[in-house]
């Protein structure tokens, strides 16, 4: 029997919203400009996050996105991230998950592969 998950990419500039459940910063460099006591969030799972080779490799160019979640998937196979993969996915199965990030353009971002990998069956 599968369980449905309720998993949402969110900027983290975003207002919070009732719905959000878990609010779960993804990125590994702290948002620029977001003080830490303002940042309403429950933790920062900054293992789960891309390499900084393979983030600036990417850096955000749609053109490389499909490359992009290909290597990202590889990196999730390595222990620690894959450590903090199984961590979120047994918070997911608590309640709604909002994946955090400051990416501009959410769809296109690590956090995307991650709500991927997360609600796959």
């Amino acid at each position: 029997m599968g369980t449905s998950r309720r998993v949402e990419v969110r900027r983290v500039y975003d207002p919070v919203e009732a719905t959000d459940g878990s609010r779960v910063l993804v990125d590994r460099i702290w948002p620029r400009g977001l003080r830490k006591d303002a940042a309403a969030l429950d933790e920062w799972c900054k293992d789960v996050a891309p390499s900084t080779d393979l983030r600036k490799w990417y850096g955000h160019d749609p053109a490389r996105f499909e490359e992009f979640g290909r290597r990202y998937r590889l990196e999730l196979r390595e222990e620690t991230r894959a450590q903090a993969l199984r961590h979120l996915r047994e918070v997911a199965r608590h309640g709604p998950l909002t994946l955090l990030t400051a990416t501009k353009d959410r769809e296109i971002s690590a956090a995307a592969v991650l709500r991927a990998e997360l609600t796959r069956g």
